[in-house]
């Protein structure tokens, strides 16, 4: 497509304001890549925002409002409300023939989250999550790690997100509305378990086959603000831990694999790999590591994570250009509500183990498993 993609935004909040909107007005005009034509928001406050950044852009009261009047000179439909309103918002957009962008959670059960999926195949458009954590560029440095094969395949991940404080909306709207379940449709587990599970995937380089897991809420709320799992894979095992009641805001993750580690603390990065010597002839034996520090600026602090949202905007224009409506993140985006309503239970029922291979779940059909993370005298294969 040669002309700028034109799009529309609904739900002018926090993360559309300070984490979209930015990178869209720096690619419009002059035949940039993108125009944002329309933008709709229940808050009048909020609209007005809309308006001072988007002056040329028209604007709405409600997504409805909106389709009616635009969506026959739009592309795509960027979707940041409230997580409740996704798959109403979605499948409003997709039955007017536009492509969507999504923010996380994709949708707040994995019956809606389904439906999304199938009602994009049917109407040939993308549908694309916000899985913006890929895209940090700490992660990115994780992942070349993992592409050079020197600590061998991951077996075993730690995954601790630290936030002393649920992430806040806009002062003009319910700023606390992540700790309403009618809007937010869960707690930590929700806001922050599709970036847990998503990365995983990716460093176990499979998908899940059981899950425990545990929460517990604080001050009379109806949303968990700790929430903790273990999940097995075919390659081994994730503990993660997520909490909006820390003393720090800070994330920490550590891959295991038989030839090193790597420790993620934010931005810096630690890579250990076990050095071959007198004494140490196999991998996983008692020996030296060397280690090394590297630093990627990830902007943690920033809620808003608007220097990544570039990068993910163009994995999504590139899907558009490859007519792939249905791609491997929104699968996974799809497993993800799956493995939270799943975890959910598993919380509720005193921790109980879940069998996630009991054909209930939907999941990406295949995971590629990059030839470098297979060891030596190993053949690609595939993972199910």
């Amino acid at each position: 497509m040669t002309r700028p993609l034109r799009g529309a935004i609904v739900g002018y909040g926090f993360i559309a304001g300070r984490g979209h909107a930015p990178t869209y007005a720096k690619h419009m005009g002059n035949g940039r890549a993108v125009e944002i034509t329309a933008i709709a928001d229940i808050c009048e406050a909020r609209r007005q925002a809309a308006h001072e950044m988007f002056p040329l852009a028209r604007v709405y009261p409600n997504h409805a409002s909106l389709l009616a009047a635009e969506a026959g000179e739009l592309d795509f439909l960027d979707i940041a409300t409230p997580p409740v309103d996704h798959a109403e918002i979605a499948r409003a957009a997709l039955g007017r023939g536009l492509h969507v962008l999504c923010e996380k959670p994709m949708a707040t059960t994995a019956e809606d989250a389904r439906a999304m999926l199938k009602h994009a195949r049917e109407a040939r458009r993308v549908i694309f999550p916000c899985h913006n954590y890929k895209h940090a560029p700490v992660v990115k440095v994780v992942r070349s790690i993992l592409n050079e094969g020197v600590i061998g395949p991951v077996h075993l991940v730690t995954m601790q997100t630290f936030r002393n404080t649920h992430a806040k909306g806009v002062e003009e709207w319910r700023p606390d509305w992540r700790r309403e379940r009618a809007l937010s449709g869960g707690g930590i587990a929700m806001d922050h378990g599709s970036h847990t599970f998503y990365l995983a995937f990716d460093w176990m380089a499979a998908y899940p086959t059981t899950l425990t897991a545990h929460s517990s809420t604080t001050n009379g709320h109806d949303t968990e603000d700790v929430f903790g799992c273990t999940l097995t894979f075919p390659t081994g095992v994730v503990s993660a831990h997520l909490s909006w009641t820390a003393g720090v805001r800070k994330v920490m993750y550590t891959l295991h694999g038989n030839k090193g580690a790597i420790r993620v603390e934010d931005e810096d990065v630690e890579l250990a790999v076990l050095e071959a010597g007198p004494g140490v002839v196999e991998p996983g034996s008692p020996g030296q590591w060397r280690f090394e520090h590297r630093v990627a600026r990830s902007d943690w602090m920033d809620a808003s994570h608007t220097g990544w949202f570039g990068s993910l905007f163009d994995e999504f224009r590139g899907a558009i250009a490859r007519s792939e409506y249905v791609g491997k993140d929104a699968m996974e985006a799809c497993l993800c509500i799956e493995l939270i309503e799943r975890a959910y239970r598993s919380a509720a029922e005193g921790s109980r183990l879940v069998d996630l291979l009991d054909g209930s779940i939907d999941r990406p059909a295949r995971l590629r498993v990059p030839r470098p993370l297979l060891g030596p005298g190993r053949e690609a294969e595939d993972l199910a």
